[in-house]
């Protein structure tokens, strides 16, 4: 059993994440097979994963620890690379980035078959955790290191649970008939006699008479106490509800590697501003509750205030002061989609908080966006300018104007506080939301959809002249898809290509509206039972994340709170992607998401074809003649 607490909670037993990273360099130094395979840490492929890959991987430089970091889609890559790594000899320490958490990683499907020299480090966001990684014992099970954030300490009740389960014997079918047989004396032979004095290494004097039953209790005390039938159904229950409760997140993996940092007091603005991009991401995600959020900022803003100096004031706020300004600064952001660098009417009609407040899948919704800017003061000409071309005044009481009026059309906490970062002279300073939305938009392209994306100066009050290029990943991008994902860790300080995917999420988000706005045009939103279903068989919606996003976007259309599942059919594959959100109607509100167990649970029962192709359990791959049967079995075991 080996799992790390956070470091204000560590002690003599229970060591944390410094002394981890410190095991990881011991066993680097003392193997004698050293090279980049030594060290392998497998990325998930999200903003936090990446994020955290990046930090890790300036703390290992700078210790001399050579690396190899491999991109991993999703569990059925796992496997693949499992099978690969069981062949390297010279593997010494594995660090799962985002993935592994839910894996029962110390058996021998996993990890449990590698060498005894090897640990798998586990710092993944995900919930619940499995608790043979986290309670396990023996060779496999010390070799399991989770980073925890804390909320392993809270399990004690189902570490319990999971102990007596695992260790003690479970109940007899026959109990009863055995309480009952024990209460006749057993008649015993000579031989049996013998073998069991032998046994106790005992032997009975003629004068102690008969005294069999006295020893009889004896070794029934020192045997395992069999738990009860009620027992064994209490701790089934228990465990059950840990793991079927539904899905949410904890602390960011790149949040969890800035605590290592601090401990080894090697923060800087990089690793800062790493940290606050995985943030970010659980929160533009929905991964967390804007409570939750609230609390990481403010340790990061105190990070900020400690490493940068006093940010400027007035006109100034938003410039870099040097070309070598590299700071961050704690400011507030709007919930419009990269409003600095669209206009300001995009940015609304864009974001899904105002979509789903205003109903702009409709014309009335847009007539009410409409309506919005006009009570604010500002004209439709001057919203469809560039941002940073519309008049200075404008954009000092933007927000204050929209405090006054957004409220009359249900627009209520407008701003959250987050974080900008300067980049010198070579660019305007970069808000932490959108960094995000552009690396995100990398990864929900990165293995090839068609896409016209809008040059700059193609596009001026509102019309559409045809101005742009194409973006196309082509088959041999689809090839290197592994290699081009490790490279893509550089975006994230790479400012000139991160500002180069604005654009590119610019027109992801404006494909979602557009297939949101069809889909509610065309009626095509199902209600089966107690779920909102869609089926699209048109689109570009092929990619996890591409979906997630499409479908929470989409269930904002629906004032009553139902499930809803989205499933896009792949042409290329023949396959439907599937995805479960549980509708949470608002922004911040954030509820587990049961439909890993629901999705297995249908899969079982209706033996459909099916795969797992995203660390995320409400995804889902199946095979395109097994839908109809998959979600009417879905649904009505929900409804059950």
């Amino acid at each position: 059993m080996v799992y790390l607490p956070l470091p204000d909670q560590a002690s003599a037993s229970k060591p944390s994440y410094a002394e981890a990273y410190a095991n990881i360099l011991k066993a680097h130094r003392q193997s004698p097979l050293t090279s980049a395979a030594s060290v392998i840490i497998l990325v998930a492929p999200d903003v936090d994963a990446l994020c955290a890959s990046r930090m890790l991987a300036d703390l290992l430089k700078q210790d001399d620890v050579m690396y190899r970091i491999i991109p991993v889609s999703g569990v059925s890559e796992l496997e693949k690379v499992r099978d690969e790594l069981a062949m390297v000899s010279e593997l010494h320490t594995l660090i799962l980035l985002n993935m592994g958490a839910i894996l029962d990683l110390p058996s021998e499907e996993w990890f449990g078959g590698f060498s005894t020299q090897m640990s798998v480090h586990v710092i993944d966001s995900a919930r619940p955790q499995n608790l043979s990684s986290l309670f396990g014992g023996g060779e496999a099970g010390d070799r399991i290191v989770v980073w925890d954030d804390g909320s392993a300490d809270k399990l004690e009740q189902e570490r319990k649970a999971w102990e007596a389960l695992t260790y003690e014997p479970l109940p007899d079918s026959d109990d009863e008939d055995s309480d009952l047989d024990s209460d006749e004396e057993p008649i015993r032979d000579d031989d049996d006699e013998e073998e069991y004095e032998q046994t106790t290494g005992k032997r009975r004097s003629l004068g102690e008479g008969d005294r069999s039953s006295g020893k009889r209790q004896r070794v029934d005390r020192e045997r395992p106490r069999r738990m009860t039938r009620d027992d064994y159904d209490m701790y089934s229950a228990r465990l059950e509800k840990h793991y079927m409760g539904g899905t949410w997140h904890g602390q960011s993996a790149a949040g969890t590697i800035y605590i290592l940092a601090t401990i080894l007091e090697r923060v800087d603005n990089e690793l800062l501003w790493l940290a606050i991009l995985g943030l970010t991401f659980q929160y533009t995600t929905s991964r967390i509750s804007r409570d939750t959020y609230d609390i990481y900022h403010s340790a990061f803003r105190d990070e900020v205030f400690r490493l940068n100096p006093p940010p400027p004031t007035g006109e100034n706020a938003m410039l870099s002061m040097n070309p070598d300004d590299l700071s961050v600064r704690a400011t507030d952001e709007l919930r419009f989609m990269l409003f600095r660098h669209w206009t300001l009417y995009d940015a609304m009609l864009h974001s899904g908080y105002v979509a789903g407040k205003l109903g702009i899948w409709k014309e009335r919704g847009r007539k009410r966006l409409t309506g919005l800017l006009a009570k604010m003061g500002f004209s439709l000409l001057q919203t469809q300018q560039p941002y940073s071309h519309m008049d200075l005044d404008l954009k000092k009481t933007l927000v204050q104007k929209l405090n006054d009026v957004a409220p009359l059309y249900g627009l209520v906490e407008l701003a959250y506080p987050s974080f900008i970062r300067c980049f010198g002279y070579r660019s305007q300073p970069l808000s932490a939301a959108d960094a995000v939305e552009g690396i995100s938009a990398l990864l929900d392209v990165a293995e090839g959809i068609k896409l016209e994306v809008e040059v700059e100066g193609a596009r001026n009050g509102g019309e559409w002249f045809g101005g742009g290029k194409i973006w196309e990943a082509t088959s041999s991008m689809r090839d290197n898809s592994r290699r081009k994902r490790e490279e893509r860790g550089e975006y994230s300080t790479r400012i000139t290509k991160l500002r180069e995917s604005l654009t590119l999420s610019m027109t992801v988000h404006r494909k979602i509206i557009d297939q949101g706005t069809s889909i509610i045009d065309r009626r095509d939103i199902r209600t089966m039972r107690n779920h909102r279903v869609v089926i699209l068989t048109q689109g570009r919606a092929s990619r996890p994340l591409l979906a997630s996003r499409e479908t929470a976007i989409t269930t904002r259309s629906k004032r009553k709170s139902l499930p809803f599942v989205v499933a896009c059919l792949n042409e290329s594959t023949q396959s439907y992607l599937v995805v479960g959100v549980m509708a949470a109607l608002d922004f911040g509100d954030v509820r587990k998401n049961e439909f890993g167990l629901a999705f297995l649970d249908a899969k079982e029962r209706c033996n459909a074809r099916t795969r797992h192709g995203s660390f995320d359990t409400s995804v889902l791959e199946i095979n395109q003649e097994d839908l109809k049967v998959f979600l009417e079995t879905l649904c009505e075991g929900a409804d059950a």
